[in-house]
């Protein structure tokens, strides 16, 4: 999500982090700031920091109206928002009360209302409303107590629960810039007399190709003269030293050609984040932002979900969930289509509007007309402080970081688990699930990162099958309960990036009509359900002998271990076997891949598809 950028050495250090968060302004963000160790102060040093909400050119703007004094080390951040809106006072840096530790933080810190309240008991003052001011006062304690600014941070981390990058600076170690990881990307930058930290090599490439990645639950201590790499307990710990043989613009995209690719090399990360923090100490569910109280939870007699696009197609397996685990009735409707119909609204309605962006016009407008009708109110969205959340009761956003190719991805993967999130959320408060029930399916549901990794570990013939197609016509895509939605936003990804017919179909309905499309070699994708979901997976292996039968070329997605399809399929790929529910966590992917693939062959630009904007903010 954010961009870090440390640095000490010999160069001017506010001029190396300031041109490191340029370098990560493609990640996307809400606010930026600066901190540099300067000459003065009591101590003989004294840390200067600047700090913006908006774009870099309000940060640059600021510095140049009042530029701070010189220093070799420093550090940089751009936030994007999770804890706190995006404001001058919520971006980081972030001091502790004494004005000498300042912290920079990436990630959720899940414990940190907890180590909040007991700061404040003991007298610190809190200005933001981040999670990360904590970890300063944390800091600030600890060093009391003697030792290095490294051993703080080795016992503070001790303390914090879920996934962060920490980088630190104190007057009282002029030479050191500290850096902690767990679960959070952070990697070192080795030069000559200098040394660099930062969320990504794109904020040093310009300076050094060589690098250091941190380890999981390691603590970095940069000097100009080195560099040491520890564990939380302070064992010296083994690093991966590598050679980046990238150009500045490709380590922007992490190596890859485009930003899409690596958007969906992201995912089994962003969904692990949309999961973190979710769990309270008594063990129950909890959510962002969940204005909306237990007892008018339980008084919703209806659920109306709705959405543009792809989060559409999140909204309607979202159906399934709420519909299976609350037991509450739910539809789903066109944004664009919804305040036009004169949809039947009242106080015990629930209507839940998602969106990447927060600003899709279409479901503000829908959301507008909601309110209207005295309905409650709950946002899914990714970005904090856009105009979704603010119009909701309630908001559950989703981690997922800066997506910047047009076409969604991991955007899409981390809605659907908001909406299973909200399914049980909903199933806890009303007592359709038992809480230990809630508790085995988020367990379920945290096994899903590395089922999305497996998936992307074996997409190569997914590969080599896209760019076999890349001068058909059409392809059609086939679905049944959760996999007709699978199959929509399959045939989604095809139209966007390679501007070819694709239709989605429930292949329950090929009878009803679309079958007349089969012809000799026309590629048909199928979505199989769970052997788990006997019937529906023995009604969809009869759909695929139905179109095989008329000359179609059978593409088929099944689980592992699946052996009554492989004798009807021409072309089989293989995920993991997962609960029905979860399944299009992992059959999606490899229809992104596919669509990727083929427009690439087709020599179409990957992010930036003709004619398709990133956020719709127009009817």
């Amino acid at each position: 999500m954010c961009g870090i950028v440390g640095y000490v050495g010999t160069r001017p250090a506010l001029d190396v982090v300031v041109e490191g968060l340029a370098r990560l302004e493609y990640r996307g963000y809400d606010s930026a700031g600066v901190a540099v160790l300067a000459d003065g102060g009591p101590d003989g040093r004294e840390l200067v920091t600047a700090k913006r909400a908006g774009k870099l050119v309000n940060l640059r703007n600021a510095l140049d109206e009042t530029p701070p004094p010189a220093g070799t080390l420093g550090m940089g951040h751009t936030r994007w928002a999770t804890h706190g809106a995006p404001n001058d006072r919520n971006a980081h840096p972030h001091l502790d009360c004494s004005g000498k530790v300042a912290v920079i933080h990436n990630g959720i810190i899940e414990n940190f209302a907890a180590l909040r309240a007991e700061l404040e008991e003991n007298g610190h003052k809190l200005v933001s409303d981040t999670d990360t001011e904590a970890v300063a006062h944390l800091l600030e304690d600890e060093l009391r107590g003697g030792g290095t600014l490294a051993d703080a941070m080795r016992r503070v981390c001790g303390r914090l629960e879920g996934a962060f990058t920490l980088v630190a600076v104190h007057t009282g170690d002029p030479d050191l810039v500290v850096g902690a990881r767990r679960n959070s990307p952070l990697v070192v930058g080795v030069g000559d007399g200098e040394n660099f930290l930062a969320s990504d090599v794109a904020a040093f490439i310009a300076h050094t190709r060589d690098a250091i990645e941190l380890g999981q639950d390691q603590v970095v201590e940069l000097r100009a003269s080195g560099v040491t790499v520890t564990d939380f307990e302070g064992r010296p710990a083994e690093v991966k030293e590598y050679h980046v043989d990238w150009d500045v613009s490709a380590a922007e995209k992490g190596g890859y050609d485009y930003f899409m690719l690596k958007e969906i090399a992201e995912q089994p990360r962003a969904v692990a984040d949309t999961l973190l923090g979710r769990i309270a100490a008594d063990g129950r569910l909890t959510l962002d932002e969940m204005r909306i109280t237990d007892q008018e939870l339980r008084e919703v007699d209806k659920i109306i979900i709705v959405a543009c696009g792809t989060s559409y197609h999140a909204g309607l397996i979202a159906k399934y969930a709420i519909e299976h685990w609350a037991g509450l009735p739910c539809e789903v409707e066109l944004a664009s289509e919804f305040r036009y119909r004169d949809p039947i609204l009242s106080r015990s309605t629930l209507v839940i509007a998602i969106s990447q962006s927060g600003e899709t016009m279409d479901a503000l407008m829908a959301v507008r007309h909601a309110r209207e009708q005295h309905a409650k109110l709950l946002g899914i969205c990714n970005v904090n402080g856009s105009t979704l959340p603010r119009e909701c009761d309630g908001v559950l956003y989703t981690h997922a970081g800066p997506e910047v190719a047009v076409a969604s991805t991991k955007a899409f993967l981390t809605q659907l688990v908001a909406v299973y999130l909200i399914a049980l959320y909903i199933a806890q408060v009303r007592g359709t699930k038992w809480g230990d029930e809630v508790f085995a399916m988020i367990q379920l549901l945290a096994q899903m990162p590395e089922k999305v990794e497996k998936v992307l570990e074996t997409m190569e013939p997914v590969r080599e099958l896209a760019r076999s197609l890349a001068n058909e016509r059409s392809v059609l895509f086939l679905g049944r309960h959760v996999g007709f939605p699978v199959a929509l936003e399959g045939a989604l990804k095809l139209k966007e990036l390679a501007y070819m017919h694709a239709e989605g179909f429930a292949a329950g309905e090929l009878k009803h009509g679309p079958i007349a499309l089969i012809e000799e070699g026309l590629p048909v994708i199928v979505v199989v359900p769970p052997r788990a979901r006997a019937v529906l997976h023995d009604k969809i292996v009869s759909n695929i002998q139905e179109i095989r039968a008329r000359g179609a070329r059978t593409i088929v997605i099944a689980e592992e271990g699946d052996e009554t399809v492989e004798p009807f399929a021409d072309t089989l790929i293989r995920v993991p076997a997962v609960p029905t529910l979860f399944q299009p966590l992992v059959t999606t992917v490899p229809l992104q891949v596919f669509a990727c693939e083929l427009a690439t062959a087709k020599g179409h630009d990957v992010d930036q598809p003709r004619n398709l904007a990133k956020s719709v903010t127009v009817e």
